[in-house]
């Protein structure tokens, strides 16, 4: 098992070794995301490769989400509930981020904003959120619930509402990014 799924199958309740692996497989969010991770190993058209894409995509329609497979998505990624969420394929994402059902990650086509987030390491992002455009979220940042982000924001912040504000806050994260692996 290689270091992003380990950190991954670790995000959920601490789980690892061969047991753990069989536990976190029954986990929707963590099923997917080792799916995710493998169809995006080897060679272009490997049969390992297009098997794994055929099982992610089987699971995309049951779940509802849609990452695909060329997203760059650091180790330690944790999807809380399973159900409609979509994230673009340009979209970068930092180690140890949380993210919730009902969540868009996606780009904007026209206008200043024009392009796709980049998300820092350690963010929690709650049901509902929409990020959108070519903004940067730091770093230790919470995004509320139902939050529309359309700005930058930097890191240690709490982000809330429609349109958004963005609050400075120390250890906005704490209590909810949990079982990182080391």
């Amino acid at each position: 098992m290689n270091r992003k799924i380990k950190a991954d199958l670790y995000r959920y309740g601490g789980l690892s070794g061969t047991k753990g692996f069989i536990k976190g497989l029954r986990i929707p969010g963590f099923r997917y995301m080792y799916l995710m991770r493998k169809s995006s190993e080897g060679s272009k058209f490997s049969l390992k490769r297009l098997f794994y894409s055929m099982l992610r995509r089987k699971y995309s329609f049951r779940y509802g989400i849609q990452i695909p497979s060329a997203t760059q998505i650091g180790e330690g990624f944790y999807i809380g509930h399973f159900g409609t969420i979509v994230i673009n394929e340009k979209a970068i994402i930092g180690k140890n981020c949380n993210i919730a059902h009902n969540v868009t990650i996606g780009q904007a086509n026209r206008g200043k904003l024009k392009g796709f987030p980049t998300i820092g390491d350690n963010v929690w992002i709650g049901t509902g959120a929409v990020i959108v455009g070519n903004v940067n979220i730091g770093s230790n940042v919470l995004i509320a619930p139902n939050s529309y982000v359309n700005v930058d924001v930097p890191e240690y912040s709490l982000v809330m509402g429609n349109p958004c504000k963005v609050v400075p806050k120390e250890n906005p994260c704490e209590g909810y990014i949990n079982n990182i692996l080391n």
